[in-house]
Order: structure tokens, then C-alpha cells, then sequence
């Protein structure tokens, strides 16, 4: 099925130990995509993965930390934390928090804390929800050993495109792509009249709009799509969009590397990372 929403999909605590957050999970071949939900004045403890994680913010502001950069994260801000990369999230006292929440499945998407070491086997979203409840922090049982968590010599990964997701339109088509080693991200913003051409997709991908009309045809299927709408092309499926109304919408791509890596795991290394496992 390619289309879909995310109010379609169970929510769930994705690390309830070390943070508030709640979410929906789409379940890729390559990508874990999500639209995280944070209470105002709640969040993440520091912690780390070792995969790679791209947050986009659509609703309230996040107090962010990546490595040892922190900065106030608005709507129109896209975060890139690389792979161990240690971080936290944080809504901010004045609202709510959502945003756009995407890993690779490297790993699952449950976290670890900063000064614990990388387990024998990840956890899955149901496995760590039976074991812990929110705030468990003091109770939770850490894997011995050295942390990998990355603190100094991270590069500048705060990259903002937008000074609003409701900024005035822009002329043209507009295109900010960013590019990490397992995933890119890019944010499109489209004039009325504009028809992608028909493409096969060289990655998996997933569109998800943020506002506007655009007539997407993807896997056989036709649909107009709005915001909080989500189009989902695997690699080497075919995928056209036509804009109808002024659309703004995020891309998601997986990366050569991200699929040589998932492609080529050892049955050791794919039970480690539970990338058989259904994320709930």
C-alpha cells in the first residue's frame, strides 16, 4: 500500500526510561519513519544509537543537543544527528512538540542511555514498553562496559532551510536536500502546475506533505494528497507527483551505503539489530 497517515497507526513510547516521546512507527525495508509527539516542558534524557537519526520539526520548538551543540529548534530547522552521535530533544515550557522522526534500520528505534554500552541484542519498541514504564530512569538496567556515544568533534549538524513552515511561497520550485551516510532528506517546495516527471525510484522513499494538494500515483495507485499525508515508493518502484495546489513536502531517501549495509548483514549482525523485528 503506498499511501497512507499517520493517525492510522497504534503510538507508542518509544523509550520510555529515557524519554517521553510517542510516536507512530511506518515500518520501511531500509527506514524507520515516525512523527514524534513530546509533551511541552518533556523529553529525552542524553542518549545515543548507532544509527542514524533526522528530526524535522512541525509543531512547537525543541531545547536540542547534539553532541555538545545546543540550540532552540523551530519549525523550518532540520537536525541531523549522525550515527552515535549522543543527543536529546526536549519540548520547550511554551507547547507541545511534534515532529518528524526518522532512523535507519541499522537499529532498532529504541535508544540507549549516554554512558552505556552498545547491548548483544537491541530492544524492540514492544520489548522495552513490557520492561519499563516513562520515567523508569533510575530503574533501568544499563549494558556494562564503554560507552560509544560521540560527544566532541561532531560537525555542524543544525541546517535551517525555512523561517516557517507558513513563510510566503517562493517563486519556483524550490529544492533543500541534505545528505548523511544512511539517509537524505529534502524539502520541497513546489508551484501550483508543476508535474514531476515519472520516475522509477532508485532509493526507498517516503513523501510526506506538509501543505498544499499534489496528485500522487505510486504503486499502481492514484491519489490526491493534502497535509499529513504520506506516499511511501520502495526502491525500484515506479512514482509521479503533480502539484495542484502550492505544495511544501518532506523527502526521505535511503542511501547506497544504508542498503548495502541491510542487504549484506550476517544472520548474527540482522538478529543483533532486530531488522526482522516489527518495530511495535
Amino acid at each position: 500500500m503506498p499511501f497512507y497517515r499517520f493517525e492510522d497507526f497504534e503510538s507508542n513510547y518509544l523509550t520510555p526510561h529515557l524519554s517521553t516521546g510517542k510516536a507512530p512507527v511506518i515500518d520501511g525495508r531500509y527506514i524507520y519513519f515516525c512523527l514524534l509527539h513530546k509533551n511541552a516542558g518533556t523529553g529525552s534524557e542524553l542518549h545515543y544509537h548507532p544509527n542514524e537519526l533526522l528530526i524535522f520539526p512541525t509543531k512547537g520548538k525543541i531545547n536540542a543537543i547534539v553532541g555538545k551543540d545546543r540550540r532552540v529548534v523551530s519549525p523550518g530547522t532540520f537536525v541531523h544527528a549522525p550515527a552515535y552521535a549522543r543527543h536529546s530533544m526536549k519540548a520547550t515550557e511554551d507547547g507541545n512538540l511534534q515532529y518528524l522522526y526518522i532512523k535507519d534500520k541499522t537499529w532498532t528505534v529504541v535508544g540507549l542511555a549516554e554512558d552505556e554500552a552498545v547491548p548483544d541484542k537491541a530492544m524492540t519498541v514492544d520489548e522495552v514498553n513490557k520492561k519499563y514504564n516513562v520515567g523508569d530512569k533510575d530503574k533501568h538496567q544499563k549494558t556494562q562496559g564503554k560507552s560509544q556515544a560521540i560527544i566532541e568533534g561532531l560537525p555542524v549538524c543544525f541546517h535551517p532551510i525555512l523561517d516557517s513552515l507558513d513563510a510566503p511561497a517562493r517563486s519556483g520550485r524550490c529544492v533543500n536536500w541534505i545528505e548523511g551516510e544512511r539517509l537524505a532528506f529534502g524539502l520541497f517546495e513546489v508551484p501550483a502546475g508543476y508535474a514531476e516527471p515519472e520516475s522509477v525510484s532508485a532509493r526507498e522513499m517516503f513523501v510526506y506533505v506538509l501543505s498544499g494538494s499534489i496528485d500522487a500515483q505510486a504503486g499502481g495507485e492514484r491519489k490526491s494528497v493534502t497535509a499529513g499525508d504520506i506516499v511511501y515508493v520502495p526502491r525500484g518502484e515506479s512514482y509521479r507527483l503533480q502539484v495542484r495546489k502550492h505544495a511544501r513536502y518532506a523527502v526521505v531517501c535511503s542511501t547506497p551505503w544504508l542498503e548495502d549495509k541491510i542487504d549484506n548483514m550476517s544472520p548474527e549482525e540482522a538478529e543483533q539489530a532486530r531488522v526482522n523485528m516489527k518495530p511495535n
